[in-house]
């Protein structure tokens, strides 16, 4: 085979690879953002956010599990410092961050969640400047003011639409959750490596679904676990399969077709997707001021990802 066929069928392999890969980056995007609606929907029927991602995690304690059990097969046994940075691991970047999202979500809509959450890359740069003085590039600054710029601009627009102090405190504790998902992600890079990404999820997660059922437990009367409304239920159910299993195994598989970089510039349609939906389903309102704020977080983004390359 002359070196002209071996190029093109190397291309044509690339191609089939890059399809399948975009389209499960888009997927975990699209089913990731559909979490705050649900969240959204299910506080309709009168449920608290500690009962609310009880129940997801209940539903998803053994997707994540099996998932654990799967990536760990033929692999050396953790050994006792693996496992207490699984359970820190579990406690930062599942249970808390997930907690404190669902807690944000009972005050501000869920277009602005997704643009605070949207921000993370920008909080990981920030805790690598603090800790270990890594260098900041302008066009990255730049990036990121502009970022958090279209981000103060969808919450002066909540501010608008609400109370003041509602919308603030649930705007606090999204961005408290983006916290708490950086520092997982500043934190994990060693574990990465040791254990695997797939296993090292499967294992984080479980963790916090433990926590959160034994966080019920400790408050709430164990019979009232299932005296919710149904249609709780069965969003819980599709939170935990849809919302929460499947982005992490799409995504997974998206970045071992595309590499990271593409798979994060495909999550972009995320907010988007997210606003989408919540005009469409939850009825939220679609403003100037909205679609303003969604593109200037979105390209800061763009901006930021590409020049920190």
């Amino acid at each position: 085979m002359s070196s002209v066929h071996v190029v093109a069928a190397g291309q044509a392999h690339a191609h089939k690879r890059i399809g399948p890969g975009l389209a499960l980056a888009s997927l975990g995007a699209i089913a990731f953002s559909g979490k705050a609606i649900i969240v959204k929907l299910a506080y309709r029927y009168g449920v608290d956010a500690v009962t609310l991602i009880m129940l997801r995690m209940l539903f998803a304690l053994p997707l994540f599990a099996l998932m654990a059990w799967w990536a760990g097969r033929g692999k050396p046994a953790l050994t006792r410092r693996d496992w207490m940075g699984v359970a820190g691991l579990g406690f930062s970047g599942y249970y808390l961050s997930s907690f404190l999202d669902f807690a944000g979500l009972a005050y501000v809509t869920a277009s602005l969640e997704r643009l605070i959450l949207y921000l993370n890359p920008t909080l990981v740069l920030l805790f690598g400047w603090i800790l270990w003085r890594r260098r900041i590039t302008r066009w990255q600054a730049a990036g990121m003011s502009v970022s958090y710029a279209g981000v103060l601009l969808v919450f002066g627009h909540e501010l608008q639409l609400g109370q003041s102090a509602a919308a603030a405190w649930g705007t606090l504790l999204i961005f408290l959750s983006a916290v708490s998902y950086a520092v997982y992600l500043v934190a994990s890079g060693e574990f990465v490596k040791r254990l695997g990404s797939l296993r090292l999820v499967g294992l984080a997660t479980s963790v916090a679904c433990v926590l959160c059922i034994v966080q019920f437990l400790l408050l709430r009367p164990v019979e009232t676990a299932f005296l919710v409304a149904p249609a709780v239920i069965w969003l819980s159910v599709l939170n935990a399969i849809v919302c929460t299993a499947l982005p992490v195994l799409a995504v997974m598989m998206a970045i071992e077709r595309i590499g990271p970089a593409m798979a994060a510039q495909t999550g972009m349609i995320g907010p988007m997707s997210t606003i989408l939906m919540g005009v469409l389903i939850l009825g939220e309102p679609f403003t100037a001021w909205i679609a303003a704020g969604t593109v200037l977080v979105i390209a800061g983004i763009f901006v930021f990802t590409r020049t920190g390359r």
